[in-house]
């Protein structure tokens, strides 16, 4: 081989080297857990941002509760919640955490009534009243009376709800607690309460698939798994009085009324919003993040993702029935970004 040959074939090894350590150094996989209500909207989010910039984002569904518990156990990169952290817990965490707002969804009733051709309605009283025990059948003269013309079968009324810690469970009874006083008082609002009655899933999906699988159930899901699931769901009386269809739209708009709010306090809850083409039952879902992230490239990897939910993962959450953030709510998690500290470094100073 000749010195040229063998000059070449050095620069070739070396160029070969540092691809691999560049190709190397950029495979920084992050892992999460928590929430199922955004599953979806994550599952489309980390499909897309892997295919855009290689980072793959390892996710598991398994609820608020226990999302929130891998975060305090540092066993993954961030937790996904729909239930905000008190400030109590919040003092319970190792480390500060941060709070990013992702979404708004809404919660919905589904159910599974045979005969029925129209969406059933139903008031918070009766919502309530079901899930306490106080409304057993499906021809309940208070179901009757706000669904006139409607034939309900004289059948028992089997309520379903989450057997896990859940936050979609807290945005389901936060609702019930700022519309029934007996609800506040004998159950309240948490990720995980004590049912008066009932049966229990596990996730969104298996409260989706009880309800679709048991006549004359009916059980609280996010929207997007209902409509996965072609489970019938129905219009609910919000504070202005109106009936209204969970959608798009009338999630944004409680999202929307709430925007002054939540530009204080990204926790502030959205349920039962005073906008009068807000469906009520909605609230916000959240990635949970230490503030001090020890892993430099991890952080560092991690604050690139949230910024680009922030801003052009906005543009895919109507394609799933999320509503996008309103707009003081993202320029909130712009300044939030801007305290996640990589190392010990802010995370400006690694951009």
């Amino acid at each position: 081989m000749t010195r040229i040959s063998r000059t070449l074939w050095a620069v070739l090894a070396l160029v070969l080297i540092a691809a691999f350590a560049g190709n190397a150094a950029a495979e920084v996989n992050l892992t999460g857990a928590g929430a199922t209500f955004p599953y979806p909207l994550y599952s489309k989010w980390f499909d897309i941002y892997q295919k855009e910039t290689g980072v793959k984002i390892n996710y598991q569904s398994i609820g608020s509760g226990a999302g929130i518990q891998q975060v305090k156990a540092g066993t993954v990169d961030f937790g996904a919640s729909d239930a905000a952290l008190s400030n109590q817990r919040l003092k319970e965490m190792p480390r500060p955490v941060l709070h990013f707002p992702t979404a708004a969804g809404a919660v919905v009733l589904a159910y599974n009534v045979d005969g029925l051709t129209q969406p059933l309605k139903l008031t918070s009283d009766i919502i309530a009243g079901i899930y306490l025990g106080k409304i057993t059948q499906w021809n309940d003269k208070a179901i009757a009376a706000v669904n006139p013309g409607v034939v309900l079968p004289p059948s028992p009324i089997l309520a379903v709800h989450r057997s896990d810690g859940s936050g979609t469970t807290n945005i389901f009874t936060t609702y019930l607690a700022v519309v029934s006083r007996s609800w506040k008082e004998l159950v309240g609002a948490n990720t995980s309460v004590s049912w008066p009655v009932g049966i229990g899933g596990k996730g969104n999906e298996g409260v989706a698939g009880l309800v679709r699988q048991t006549p004359g159930s009916i059980g609280y899901v996010e929207l997007a798994y209902a409509k996965q699931n072609h489970l019938a769901y129905a219009h609910v009386r919000n504070a202005a009085g109106k009936f209204i269809e969970p959608t798009l739209a009338s999630t944004t708009a409680a999202a929307q009324g709430a925007a002054a709010a939540l530009a204080k306090d990204v926790r502030t809850p959205i349920a039962n919003s005073s906008s009068p083409d807000a469906y009520p039952i909605a609230g916000m879902t959240f990635l949970l993040v230490y503030k001090d992230q020890r892993d430099a490239d991890k952080g560092k990897a991690l604050a690139d993702f949230i910024r680009w939910a922030n801003s052009k993962g906005q543009e895919i959450n109507e394609t799933l029935e999320y509503a996008r953030l309103p707009e003081p709510v993202v320029k909130v998690n712009e300044a939030t970004l801007m305290q996640l500290r990589l190392a010990g470094k802010p995370v400006a100073s690694a951009r």
